[in-house]
């Protein structure tokens, strides 16, 4: 099988989605998904460019990453700045990123207009920059902008810049196509010329989807010999965004013979998707090709009686391959072997279990995402579920009730920013019962200090655990204000983070649950 290398911009290009907003633990808790999903490199972001991102390198640097490299982005050299002067590239190196990978220019109208430039400086500095990092001994990848508007305009300009990259040992040129105008035809004849002329010299792909075609084009690109594809979870990025990675690796796997991430992954390829979407606070669009809610679904008539007999007419690969399944209604499906696979990574043995208990809780789960749960990105729900379940669990505190008050002092209407919020809950440990009230800029804020008052004394743990996203999403917008809430909240404490869930029509007791949810697994976690 062709060996093609995986590189996700997710962090980079799909952060600059219009909507997307990731916070720094976002950003780690998705290089470790990707990660055991089996992405060879993972696109950081700009050291430098912002407090998060320089907080990022430095995090990353201490996660145990099996597989994956991260990679650090940036540009050549300046105009009439020798590499080893230049500041971007220091900052490069200094993010101690092991693949760094930097965007030239490659269209000659791009190079007199953008840059304000001329031709031969700039091969100077694409040569000079790739020459630096590889002396430094970074993997280095040359990203070839606006190469196919360049081709067509200057081929031989294009392949100068291309060939200075390769010269100055690029160990991947990986070629863009920035504006998404491109169609796989010509993205095809483009990539095997280029091939062709350089021989030798690893190639890889960079597409937008701005005309529909990004996939398309990255497969057509590999037909001519790329062997390294770029792209973004579900295809976020700019504008229209990037080619789906996800796809593209499915394609490639299940139709071209290609091995990108191998058989037993694929499978959690559906997983993925909406780990990264819930994080993204987005929901898989159900229309998305291959993990979607509705890629393999059937709705009545002919296919609903056709697919039990002859399931290849309608569906063009096995859904469990990518990790999604069949559906003749329209809430989702579980399996049992992913639910027991889940368990274990969790602690849980649910391989021991009665099938009968185990199906009572794929039961559950299916009620409960019908009702708007998400256990994507809340382990820390989801084992407390199981072990609700199996008896393995006893709440270490029960709620007597709770109240939330919020005051704003100062009419300054919409610009007012004194609100300050107080909650007052009432709680029983064992036999006997606390009340505590606390403080804090947002109600959710207050109820977690409140919440942590009130226990500290009986589970002094919780002063370790550390309340670091909290993300709303609003379900069946349609209904107003009495639409149902789902919450996802993010804790951390010095071994690891997790997530948790509450939903609820009422946005308070929506996030209730998930606290609770967050300080009853964080204490499971430790032992207590």
């Amino acid at each position: 099988m062709n060996r093609i290398l995986t590189y996700d911009s997710t962090l980079r290009d799909g952060g600059q989605c219009e909507g997307v907003a990731l916070s720094l633990e976002d950003k780690l808790r998705i290089v470790m998904r990707l990660d055991e999903f089996g992405i060879d490199f993972i696109e950081g972001g700009f050291p430098a460019s912002n407090p998060k991102d320089i907080a990022f390198f430095e995090q990353v640097r201490t996660l145990p990453l099996k597989h994956a490299q991260v990679a650090a982005f940036g540009s050549t050299c300046k105009k009439g700045v020798a590499a080893c002067d230049d500041k971007g590239l220091a900052d490069l190196l200094a993010s101690g990123a092991p693949v760094v990978t930097i965007v030239g220019k490659t269209w000659d109208a791009q190079v007199t207009r953008a840059l304000q430039t001329s031709l031969e400086e700039n091969l100077r500095m694409i040569a000079d920059s790739v020459a630096h990092l590889k002396a430094h001994g970074r993997r280095v990848v040359f990203d070839a902008e606006h190469f196919f508007d360049g081709y067509r305009a200057n081929p031989d300009y294009a392949l100068a810049c291309v060939r200075a990259a390769s010269a100055a040992g690029a160990d991947s040129i990986d070629l863009c196509e920035t504006n998404g105008g491109a169609l796989p035809h010509q993205v095809e004849e483009a990539v095997a010329a280029v091939a062709a002329a350089v021989p030798g010299q690893a190639w890889g792909i960079h597409c937008h989807n701005d005309s529909g075609c990004a996939v398309a084009n990255t497969l057509a690109a590999v037909r001519a010999g790329a062997t390294q594809v770029q792209g973004t979870v579900g295809g976020l990025g700019e504008r229209v965004g990037n080619a789906d990675l996800l796809t593209v690796i499915a394609d490639l796997e299940l139709k071209m013979d290609c091995a990108c991430v191998g058989a037993e992954n694929l499978r959690q390829l559906t997983g993925v998707a909406q780990f990264v979407f819930e994080l993204c606070n987005m929901a898989v669009p159900g229309h998305h090709p291959y993990v979607g809610a509705s890629a393999f679904a059937h709705k009545g008539g002919l296919h609903a009686s056709a697919i039990a007999r002859f399931p290849e007419a309608y569906e063009h690969a096995k859904p469990e391959a990518v990790g999604n399944a069949t559906r003749m209604l329209v809430s989702e499906l579980a399996g049992k072997a992913s639910l027991v696979a889940k368990a274990a990574s969790l602690g849980i043995d649910l391989a021991s279990a009665r099938p009968a208990d185990v199906q009572a809780i794929l039961d559950d789960i299916k009620q409960r995402e019908a009702a708007g749960y998400s256990y994507e990105v809340a382990d820390g729900s989801l084992a407390l579920l199981v072990r609700r379940h199996l008896g393995q669990y006893a709440p270490r505190f029960t709620l007597e009730s709770f109240r939330v008050i919020v005051d704003d002092h100062e009419d300054t209407g919409a610009l007012a920013k004194d609100a300050m919020s107080e909650a007052t809950i009432k709680i029983h440990v064992g036999e006997q019962r606390f009340v505590a009230t606390g403080e804090g800029a947002g109600p959710v804020g207050a109820l977690d200090n409140a919440l942590r008052m009130a226990i500290t004394e009986f589970y002094p743990e919780v002063a370790g655990m550390e309340l670091v996203d909290y993300k709303v999403r609003i379900l069946d917008e349609n209904v107003g204000t009495d639409a149902i809430t789902r919450v996802v909240i993010t804790t951390r404490d010095r071994n690891g983070s997790w997530g948790t869930v509450g939903v609820s029509e009422n946005i308070i007791e929506a996030s209730w649950n998930a606290l609770v949810d967050s300080i009853e697994y964080g204490l499971a976690r430790m032992g207590k």
